[in-house]
């Protein structure tokens, strides 16, 4: 691939779910699902009843989401590819 059609990435957060067996998982939407460090995901879209939908990936700039608790969860680095960003309240970790 040329240079100039590299996809455009950003370094950002993702709270996930430590599991007792150490695997990690999302924390609502498609809990079963096995999130493996180093593998590439592609964006899916899981309807959940009670939540909104809302498709895709999402993770944060710097590891922080005041809204969440951190107790049983690890925050790890992911890279993005071709990534939309929303602004979230400040109580949600925005600015």
């Amino acid at each position: 691939m040329p240079q100039n059609d590299k996809p455009r990435t950003l370094d950002a957060f993702k709270l996930l779910r430590l599991r007792a067996d150490g695997s990690l998982g999302p924390l609502f939407i498609n809990r079963r699902q096995v999130i493996k460090p180093g593998v590439w995901l592609k964006a899916e879209d899981h309807p959940t009843k009670g939540y909104a939908r809302r498709p895709g990936w999402h993770a944060a700039p710097a590891p922080n989401a005041p809204h969440l608790t951190n107790r049983g969860r690890r925050w790890m680095r992911v890279q993005l590819r071709n990534f939309r960003s929303l602004v979230r309240p400040k109580s949600q970790g925005g600015a």
